[in-house]
């Protein structure tokens, strides 16, 4: 700076031109040292990117599996509750498919703000798996956690809002009113169920336990964690720790489908990266519990020829799973869980199922 103001220079005349050579040799050594410093940055910031934790969006959030499909169409039954509960009872079962995945935020936060615009309303917003912020944003490396902090009737309006807005014929009424307002509790809890719609839906209780339980060799003991199956040539069955996030192997929610899958914190699995059940579903135990559609009752005796849906009336909800938290252990396939369909908590999930 005092080089290049030339009223300076009068007072050193006999050095003007040293200190021009000086000057130049300064500027040019700046300009090196400035060139080194952004090379060093930008092989900083890129460095800094790598170490961050990216996930493919090539992930899926919708990925069906269909079950009870039979040649003669004719019902699939299995006793349920089998080796958990003191009273069991033969189911027939429909076909029906199940998304692979616990609905994951991305998903939830998609198709909410969707149905918002179009007059859907939610009571409670959801978040990020266990620890996520209420409402936000999907971030980039916890949108595939599942949806925690809603309730029941989020979920079942949830469900009319994806049927809707991919053209399909909505499960859940009310005196032939679509259900699309979450707090309208009353509404809810009378509501039906069109089980003969394409639209989606939560599993009915004996659908899920059948989906938990279910491998190509028959079905799994309901007091194992699905998937804890008997694989390999010495039949070596697996530990819960390969199959669910419980409160024994994680702190809080993870990412869907990655049971059993070995990581850094700061280093998340990809989705679908770690061991499904025997039907290839993920997290049907662990993670976060299920809501189902059925309201809580002892198991009683349809005919072959009735879908079991549960009782019209209750005042619980079947829920299923178990989850990451510790007042959730019973993680068998065929355990079950019942609460207040107006309760969320940061364990309380669901995942998707359709007729057809």
């Amino acid at each position: 700076h005092y080089l290049s103001n030339q009223r300076h220079f009068p007072f050193y005349p006999d050095k003007t031109g040293e200190l021009f050579d000086i000057y130049n040799e300064v500027k040019d050594y700046v300009k090196k040292i400035s060139e080194e410093e952004f090379i060093r940055s930008f092989d900083a910031t890129k460095k800094s990117m790598e170490d961050k934790p990216t996930l493919l969006d090539d992930f899926e959030d919708i990925d069906f599996v269909s079950f009870a499909v039979t040649k003669k169409k004719q019902p699939v039954s299995y006793t349920i509750g089998e080796g958990t509960q003191t009273y069991t009872a033969k189911r027939w079962l429909k076909p029906y498919r199940m998304n692979r995945y616990e609905t994951t935020y991305r998903f939830w936060y998609s198709i909410k703000t969707q149905a918002e615009e179009k007059g859907y309303f939610f009571a409670n917003p959801g978040q990020e798996g266990s620890a996520g912020r209420r409402g936000r944003a999907p971030t980039q490396t916890k949108q595939y956690q599942p949806v925690t902090m809603i309730n029941w009737y989020d979920a079942v309006v949830w469900c009319n809002a994806l049927s809707e807005l991919n053209g399909k014929t909505p499960c859940y009424t009310y005196n032939g009113q679509i259900l699309r307002d979450s707090s309208d509790t009353a509404s809810c809890d009378l509501a039906e169920c069109n089980f003969e719609a394409d639209g989606f839906r939560l599993p009915t209780e004996a659908e899920w336990e059948y989906a938990s339980r279910y491998t190509p060799d028959g079905l799994q003991k309901g007091n194992l964690a699905s998937g804890q199956i008997a694989t390999g040539e010495n039949k070596h069955i697996a530990s819960v720790d390969e199959v669910a996030w419980i409160a024994e192997n994680a702190d809080k929610t993870r990412v869907v489908g990655t049971a059993g899958t070995p990581f850094e914190e700061n280093a998340p699995p990809a989705p679908a990266s770690g061991n499904p059940n025997g039907a290839g579903l993920f997290d049907m135990s662990g993670n976060v519990l299920e809501f189902c559609w059925d309201w809580s009752a002892s198991y009683d005796a349809p005919s072959a020829e009735s879908r079991p849906v549960g009782p019209e009336v209750g005042n619980e909800r079947i829920m299923r799973g178990g989850s990451w938290h510790e007042v959730t252990m019973l993680l068998g396939a065929g355990d079950r869980y019942t609460s207040n369909p107006g309760e969320n908590y940061n364990y309380f999930g669901f995942r998707v199922a359709c007729s057809r």
